[in-house]
């Protein structure tokens, strides 16, 4: 019998035939991530089509079992430098339930651009078995060659991230040191003038910047002037982006005003760090008063917005401490019939019990007037001058020192800036100078810091003049102090927490002795 008929025999009867092993199902998970919201809601963008090509290569590997996941994990508008993306982390989340058994990506840049992040995530793979395939760069960690160049392309990968971060703050730094608007959100009282890339003022909204300031230096609360704000029915900026999504104004709250009012954006400035230079926006706040409102708003920090948080009039706020544990002793109300009464209690022994601390409670108006009273006395105090001059006079000093040290700076560095105009110049008429357009640029730069060294200077000259007109000498001094009692009665309650929070740093209450101890400020 011939091989050929040898092989055409059937098989005797009871003989098992082994049918072909079904190959084991591979649940792929399609990733996709854009950077930028640009086209993101167009019928076809980018997203699309990462999935299109991930889809296409797990149907290529139909007959090995390579199955795509219904869900879209898809992150948009999303950077690959941090992980926190909600389509990643509900991929990760179903990882962790094992419903993954593969993740699929067009490029690994996709996943992750930081070499920390990524790594971390395939160490999270390799822990949980499950494969991760780039389509387009031919990468398959189930190799070591495939682990190999996944290191060296997410390298590359941040490599190039980090590249275009600097390249992107460099452009931001140049342009702000030429007074330009460099993107965000547009700051109410302005609107954008997006073909020229600079601010242009709102009419409308200028008036109401200008408005909040002067209610801060009519309230000089933060909170009241929200309130009254609110009340009016004002709103803040609303804006369009760039694809047209509008932005509707909300209300004003405390932290928002305290950036408003301290931005230099409304005097005509940009900021740069540290660094402030002249913009190319008009300004619409005069800037006499946004000194001014600065300067409120740093008295008004140490005090905690005493105004709307002193409503009853507590001047001995967070100065009091209790001398037996060194807890604060904060203040509580009582009423009986319609007659209020206010103490002073231990914190201590407040939250843990007297057991805590067994200092008794004191009443608030007694330890007020006794500090006031001390104050009244330290005032007619004839010794309180030879103390308070010499200190004056030093601080005066001190500070003129600073400002004559900072004039001197500012013009040196006017001086360099000018002698480099001047060398400028002289290489723009040579034959053999530097392109011209860019000695022309670079002459509008120093110009311009000349401008930003010519302000600050302005304003140095106007603090050591006002030096100057306080002079300090010791009959005015003299005559002040015995004008104490005048003074205080004349007080607003606000201003009276303003001086006794400037002359006492604390008062401490000693139980045993039944006394006050009071620490007062060297400055004040």
């Amino acid at each position: 019998m011939s091989p050929l008929a040898l092989q055409r025999r059937t098989p005797r009867r009871g003989t098992r035939v082994e049918a072909p092993t079904p190959a084991k199902q591979t649940r792929a998970a399609i990733y996709c991530r854009k950077s930028t919201d640009e086209n993101l809601h167009s019928d076809f963008n980018s997203l699309d089509a990462q999935r299109e090509a991930c889809a296409a290569y797990i149907a290529s590997l139909k007959g090995d079992g390579w199955v795509a996941l219904p869900e879209a994990y898809q992150d948009g508008a999303y950077s690959g430098g941090t992980t926190d993306r909600p389509a990643l982390q509900r991929l990760l989340a179903d990882i962790e339930q094992g419903m993954v058994d593969a993740v699929v990506v067009v490029k690994i840049d996709r996943l992750s651009r930081s070499l920390l992040q990524f790594l971390q995530m395939m160490e999270y793979f390799e822990e949980k078995q499950v494969s991760f395939v780039a389509v387009t760069q031919q990468i398959n960690t189930g190799s070591s060659a495939g682990r190999l160049l996944i290191n060296v392309l997410v390298s590359f990968a941040q490599f190039e991230r980090e590249i275009g971060s600097e390249r992107t703050r460099e452009k931001i730094h140049a342009a702000k040191k030429k007074g330009r608007y460099t993107g965000g959100h547009p700051p109410l009282g302005y609107d954008i003038d997006r073909l020229n890339h600079r601010l242009v003022v709102n009419p409308e909204e200028a008036e109401m910047v200008r408005a909040l300031f002067d209610l801060y230096l009519e309230h000089r609360s933060l909170l009241a002037v929200a309130k009254h704000v609110n009340a009016r029915g004002w709103k803040r900026k609303s804006w369009f982006t760039n694809a047209g999504v509008r932005r509707t104004g909300t209300r004003f709250e405390k932290v928002y005003l305290q950036r408003l009012l301290i931005n230099p954006l409304y005097i005509g400035q940009v900021t740069l760090h540290d660094e402030v230079y002249p913009g190319l926006h008009e300004a619409i706040v005069d800037e006499e008063i946004f000194r001014e409102v600065g300067a409120l708003l740093v008295a008004n920090r140490n005090y905690g917005d005493v105004v709307t948080r002193n409503k009853n009039g507590t001047i001995l706020r967070r100065l009091v401490k209790c001398g037996r544990c060194g807890a604060a002793m904060a203040y509580s109300w009582t009423s009986k019939g319609d007659r209020r009464y206010s103490y002073l209690r231990c914190s201590s022994a407040e939250k843990q019990g007297r057991e805590a601390c067994p200092t008794p409670t004191l009443s608030a108006p007694e330890v007020e007037a006794a500090i006031i009273k001390e104050i009244r006395r330290m005032a007619q105090d004839p010794a309180l001058v030879d103390q308070v001059f010499p200190e004056a006079l030093e601080q005066t000093k001190q500070g003129r020192e600073f400002l004559e040290t900072e004039r001197t700076r500012l013009l040196r560095q006017r001086e360099q800036r000018e002698e480099a105009i001047k060398r400028l110049v002289s290489a723009l008429e040579s034959p053999t100078g530097e392109l011209p357009e860019v000695v022309s640029e670079r002459i509008k730069e120093h110009q311009a810091e000349v401008q930003r060294l010519n302000a600050r200077l302005q304003t140095v000259e106007q603090e050591l003049a006002a030096l100057d007109a306080q002079t300090i000498n010791r009959e005015h001094l003299t005559q002040t102090l015995a004008q104490f009692n005048d003074l205080w009665d004349a007080l607003y309650p606000l201003e009276r927490v303003r001086l006794v929070h400037s002359l006492i740093e604390s008062v401490v209450y000693h139980d045993e002795t039944d006394h006050l101890e009071f620490h007062f400020k060297t400055s004040g």
